[in-house]
């Protein structure tokens, strides 16, 4: 099931499930390897309301964030693997480095990052706060990345 949204469609999708008394999360992020760790965060940041939406960046945006040989793994089979999760209500593509548009088209409840983000550090967080909404921090998988997977993949694979 795809539950890829158009950016357009992002903000009247919203007002709808908050004219309904639903509690919107938003998190965001490259999630180039789909692993563990990911979906462990997302049950996790789905547990703090009703409507989880993803922000999920570009093959563009990615390789802006990460370097040249990123993604791994294009966008839309990404937005395909996050789609179907249970746990991820609506995925949107954003082309930008940084979610801020997509933050405030969203207006979300409860915006969630990893622990390894500072709060005052979080890309929209002050919007979310200023809105009524407030931040979450999700302590990640200790010992999983998609970093350490391409890694582990070099040292088997290649000797590297």
């Amino acid at each position: 099931m795809d539950k890829t949204i158009a950016f357009q469609d992002v903000k009247p999708l919203c007002a709808g499930y908050k004219a309904t008394g639903k509690k919107i999360v938003f998190t965001n992020g490259c999630f180039d390897i789909l692993h563990a760790g990911h979906v462990k965060y997302l049950v996790k940041a789905a547990e703090f309301g009703d409507v989880l939406i993803l922000g999920l960046n570009t093959d563009r945006s990615v390789k802006c964030i990460k370097g040249e040989k990123r993604p791994v793994i294009g966008q839309n089979h990404r937005a395909c693997l996050l789609s179907a999760l249970f746990c991820v209500d609506h995925v949107v593509l954003f082309d930008e480095p940084d979610p801020r548009q997509l933050i405030e088209a969203v207006c979300p409840d409860v915006l969630v990052k990893g622990a390894d983000w500072q709060e005052n550090e979080i890309l929209g967080g002050d919007f979310v706060r200023q809105s009524g909404g407030r931040i979450e921090r999700v302590v990640l998988e200790p010992d999983i990345s998609t970093t350490r997977i391409i890694e582990r993949i070099g040292e088997l694979y290649y000797g590297k």
